[in-house]
């Protein structure tokens, strides 16, 4: 992973610093609400329903075991005890104390860690797949790419002060685990008719109150022309995005209202002002970047293990956690381990102190002391020899870290919601709670296969419901809490948005009403039919007769 260099390190401690003097004069009255305001979000301080929430950055959701053993001290120091992950891989604590930001800053500047660019109108954290540089799959490792991105875009103060907020998503592999067709611009690595490895560019993905799908712009980008691309779309949104209306003002907005075809006119006239300036990457550049990211020094191990073949003949719990929550490894001998963040009864994506603690301990043990967030809100250790899953499976059950339900129904992807969000119209974490209870048998979550169910707390849709198989937004009915229901999204290479299945319903109808949708969906499956596969065939008649039956 990429290990900062002096100057990095320089700038990093100079920002907490001058945060420090900022924070000062904010409570000493010097500062006001609105003064204070655009600084905070500049350190990734929000202030929520309840208490400041922080946002720390993790670069494409790749940490050490010791900066997540930090983040694990921040939890118990200065905060309640846990943190919460989100689908942009970053980390969040909910309840620091004003004061102590400052603080809990320069703890994260001691292991190269930061909150610059998580909140504000900037270029948010690049994302990428969390089996990156791992999965048989790819094409090739998409990390270094986002770390060229990362250090072109911290603190670039051309694109400081953007219309909107601003994702860029980087995948390497046929099937997209990044969503990079809902981000403001999606990079996918392809290889030409030549040969050559370079990058689909698709602009104007987004979700929100205007979910919309990227379009491509350019087939095929060389890589030396990365960032020089990227300039030109940014400068052309830069120039033409609306910042009279903040619903309007995502690039998203200004695709649809010039036409692609304008836009990309645009970008490609701008591009020739910046393609063959100091922004074209050298040879020497990207090689350079890439030396952070080469395979760590594999044990040459067979194929198959006697040992585990045994473990999994003799305990059918570890059998059933091996095939839900691990993946193939490119290295043969290894495999890929996703820690579920979605316990029985449980906030998804937090996790504690202690937790993070045994997780970091597992990685350094047997994981090359790497950990990896993930866009589901869950992490990975990435390097796990085979021989050694079933420790680390008897090390995550014992921390309720080892529930067997990666890509079930109970695999949920949930923003905070009213409970802490100051934006959220209805609460989610009480509708998550339900949702298990109501699905708590685990052979029934298998019959049904892969279902990715997201929910939202509001139109913002942090928590993605436009692209689940199934959709949940929370909405507002005279003070009460009311459910929309959407089938038929996806966030992957198959993208799509989800359809309104019929009129929003009570809190305490939500499990029901998925228990009729699931119902339906088993009868209308044929053989080996996902889910999505059967919404997408069938439509949305035989779900909504069967869930507004009973209404008539």
């Amino acid at each position: 992973m990429y290990q900062y260099n002096t100057v990095d390190q320089q700038i990093v401690d100079e920002r907490v610093e001058q945060f420090r003097d900022q924070t000062r004069r904010y409570l000493a009255g010097d500062l006001s609400d609105d003064e204070f305001l655009a600084l905070r979000l500049m350190n990734g301080l929000y202030i929520q329903r309840q208490a400041p929430m922080l946002r720390v950055a993790i670069p494409y959701g790749l940490m050490s075991a010791n900066q997540l053993r930090k983040l694990a001290h921040i939890a118990r120091t200065y905060d309640k005890g846990y943190g919460h992950f989100t689908t942009r891989t970053n980390i969040q604590f909910n309840w620091p104390k004003l004061e102590e930001v400052p603080d809990i800053l320069a703890e994260l500047a001691q292991v190269q860690m930061h909150a610059i660019q998580t909140s504000g109108n900037c270029i948010r954290n690049t994302t990428t797949d969390h089996f990156a540089g791992v999965t048989p799959d790819e094409l090739e490792d998409p990390r270094p790419w986002c770390e060229i991105i990362r250090q072109w875009s911290t603190l670039h103060p051309e694109f400081a002060y953007l219309p909107r907020k601003f994702k860029i998503a980087v995948t390497g592999s046929a099937e997209d685990r990044a969503a990079s067709q809902v981000h403001d611009i999606g990079l996918h690595l392809v290889r030409n008719a030549e040969g050559d490895i370079g990058f689909e560019v698709l602009v104007g993905g987004g979700l929100g109150r205007t979910p919309v799908i990227g379009k491509v712009i350019r087939e095929f980008l060389p890589k030396q022309d990365l960032l020089s691309y990227l300039d030109a779309i940014l400068r052309v949104y830069n120039l033409n995005g609306r910042r009279d209306n903040k619903y309007k003002a995502r690039i998203k907005i200004l695709v649809e209202a010039m036409g692609v075809d304008a836009f990309r006119d645009q970008v490609e006239a701008e591009w020739q002002h910046t393609r063959d300036t100091e922004l074209r990457l050298t040879d020497a550049e990207i090689a350079r970047v890439k030396g952070f990211f080469q395979p760590h020094p594999y044990e040459a191990l067979p194929a198959e293990s006697p040992a585990l073949q045994q473990q999994l003949q003799s305990d059918s719990d570890f059998k059933v956690w091996f095939e839900r929550n691990t993946r193939a490894h490119k290295v043969s001998g290894y495999r890929c381990v996703v820690v579920s963040l979605k316990p029985l009864l449980g906030a998804p994506g937090d996790i504690t102190d202690r937790q993070m603690d045994v997780v970091a301990e597992l990685a350094e043990q047997y994981s090359f002391a790497e950990i990896r967030s993930t866009h589901d809100q869950n992490l990975v250790l990435a390097e796990v020899r085979q021989d050694d899953l079933y420790a680390v499976w008897t090390v995550l059950t014992e921390y309720n870290l080892a529930r067997a339900n990666i890509n079930t129904l109970t695999d949920m992807i949930v923003c905070p919601g009213f409970d802490f969000c100051a934006l959220a119209n209805a609460k989610t974490l009480n509708i998550s709670d339900a949702i298990n209870a109501e699905f708590d048998n685990l052979d029934y979550l298998y019959d049904l296969g892969d279902i990715q169910l997201n929910m939202s707390g509001c139109i913002n849709a942090c928590g993605h419901h436009h692209v689940g198989h199934i959709g949940i937004l929370g909405v507002d009915k005279k003070g009460e809490d009311w459910y929309q229901i959407t089938l038929g999204g996806s966030g992957r290479e198959d993208a799509s948005l989800g359809k309104v299945l019929g009129k929003a319903v009570a809190a305490d109808e939500v499990p029901a009403v998925l228990r009729k949708i699931l119902e339906t969906y088993v009868e209308q499956r044929t053989d080996e039919e996902r889910f999505l596969d059967t919404v997408r065939r069938v439509g949305l008649t035989p779900f909504k007769e069967k869930v507004y039956a009973s209404a008539h």
